[in-house]
């Protein structure tokens, strides 16, 4: 279900140069004797969204040098398919294995991270959004006012609600009668979820609750308190963590150590098979 409470994650294209900033680079790298140019690093910071252009050069750049050392160490290893991803993925399924994990890793890791595993808290609530631009302080102070008029209206009568939201309400909930579904803890903006917390299940709020959408009328039904699962709910699932974290840690020793052995010009990549704040393309 829509919400009007939150809202969408906005994507954030990579930056593009301006006239004064700092230009990109035009030369080309070169591993292990092999080209990459200057057209195909810009081609590749599509992929790549970061703050200044320059940075969203240096991850691209930093992608297609670890692509080229995985093809080489590929040939090297005699890997043969034409198909670069293929080939990468051969070479990776050859050189990197991971240990088994045992029981006690696991339930150090789930004590470390247990709001990766568990429940958060939630909320069953309604609402009626009256919207207002948050820049706009007539149209938020005309906004208040109909929110408290149809405040007084569901404190007197809290079964009006949905008829009042299917009237006046800004929030696609509205085709609900303004009921909102399961809310839980994180998904809203701070200032209704703290409204929500301090509501006993049933309770209409006693004021009206303004966020960056406008004021809202709200009506809070049940509470789920947080649940920490048990160390044999979450097993398989800390088990898949904790390998998906070695298979990571491996690919990058494994790149570092391609790294190191490998010939670069044009880009500073470490020996851990990181860019090196000092490098040509990172400031």
């Amino acid at each position: 279900m829509a919400v009007h409470i939150h809202p969408p994650p906005a994507a954030t294209p990579a930056a593009a140069p301006s006239a004064a900033g700092p230009a990109l680079p035009e030369h080309d790298i070169l591993v292990n004797g092999t080209a990459i140019t200057a057209r195909e690093v810009a081609a590749e910071m599509q992929h790549h969204p970061a703050p200044t252009a320059t940075e969203a050069w240096a991850a691209a750049a930093r992608a297609l040098v670890i692509q080229r050392l995985l093809l080489d160490a590929a040939a090297e290893a005699g890997i043969a398919t034409a198909n670069e991803d293929e080939a990468i993925d051969a070479l990776l399924a050859r050189e990197v294995t991971i240990p088994a994990t045992d029981e006690a890793a696991a339930r150090r890791w789930l004590a470390a991270h247990p709001e990766r595993f568990g429940t958060p808290e939630a909320w069953d609530a309604s609402h009626v959004l009256i919207a207002a631009d948050p820049e706009d302080a007539a149209e938020r102070e005309a906004a208040r006012a109909r929110a408290e008029a149809l405040l007084a209206e569901i404190l007197v009568t809290p079964g009006a609600l949905p008829d009042l939201a299917r009237r006046h309400s800004a929030c696609p909930s509205r085709e609900q009668g303004g009921h909102l579904g399961r809310v839980e803890r994180g998904s809203t903006v701070p200032e209704f979820e703290t409204m929500l917390a301090g509501l006993e299940p049933g309770q209409v709020c006693p004021v009206v609750v303004p966020t960056r959408y406008g004021m809202h009328v709200v009506h809070l039904h049940r509470r789920t308190p947080p649940r920490a699962p048990s160390f044999e709910e979450a097993r398989a699932e800390i088990m898949r963590d904790l390998a998906g974290a070695a298979w990571q840690a491996a690919v990058r020793q494994l790149i570092a150590v391609l790294a190191a052995r490998a010939t670069i010009e044009g880009f500073a990549l470490g020996a851990d098979g990181e860019a090196r704040a000092d490098g040509p393309l990172v400031n």
